[in-house]
């Protein structure tokens, strides 16, 4: 696994290389002009570039340092942060799911700035994903460059895919889970972990 140095900054998430928003523009517009979509007037003029800069976001996530410190008074007991949000793009049909994400680790010799988790969420999801690929990931990587005692990360989402059409099940939602270390080897500190959930 790999460890973090001292107050560690790693840039994570830089923008990827290669959006050029005025082909993806031009790729909106023929787009929505193949499915009938007319884009001549004047709320829609500027519709495809819209488009184009929404999924550019979408497929972004914003450049942060990963900082941790030292856990100087030995703390060894479960962090939690709850309901942290989830935006992301389904694969197959590139339309958008969202929601939650639960994430907690169990420190080894270092601790991490709590804001910190939300970013790495954003940094897995902020690409075209599935949701149990997303979950696993996040796991993951917390367990190799966190080196923590234990991990746990949950998601519930909503896919428009699914509510949107195909089955068009509106109000649906999906759960994930993935842990790691004493949260999957310790039947009580995995109890304790899904308990600190919420119902």
């Amino acid at each position: 696994m790999t460890q973090l140095a001292d107050h560690a900054d790693l840039l994570l998430g830089a923008e990827p290389a290669g959006i050029d928003l005025d082909i993806a523009e031009a790729a909106a517009s023929a787009f929505l002009g193949a499915l009938g979509v007319a884009c001549d007037d004047e709320s829609t003029a500027s519709t495809p570039r819209r488009m184009a800069a929404a999924y550019a976001a979408l497929l972004t996530p914003r450049p942060f340092e990963m900082t941790t410190f030292p856990n100087d008074e030995g703390y060894d007991e479960l962090v939690v942060v709850r309901s942290i949000p989830v935006q992301s793009v389904c694969e197959h049909h590139f339309l958008p799911f969202t929601g939650i994400a639960h994430v907690a680790y169990i420190p080894g010799e270092r601790i991490v700035g709590l804001s910190k988790l939300a970013r790495v969420v954003e940094m897995f999801a902020r690409r075209p994903q599935v949701q149990e690929r997303l979950t696993q990931q996040i796991a993951n990587w917390l367990d190799d460059h966190l080196s923590p005692r234990g991990v746990g990360v949950v998601v519930v989402a909503e896919h428009s895919c699914m509510t949107l059409r195909g089955v068009q099940a509106a109000g649906t939602t999906t759960s994930t889970s993935s842990v790691r270390g004493l949260l999957r080897e310790s039947p009580q500190s995995r109890a304790e972990f899904f308990a600190c959930l919420p119902s």
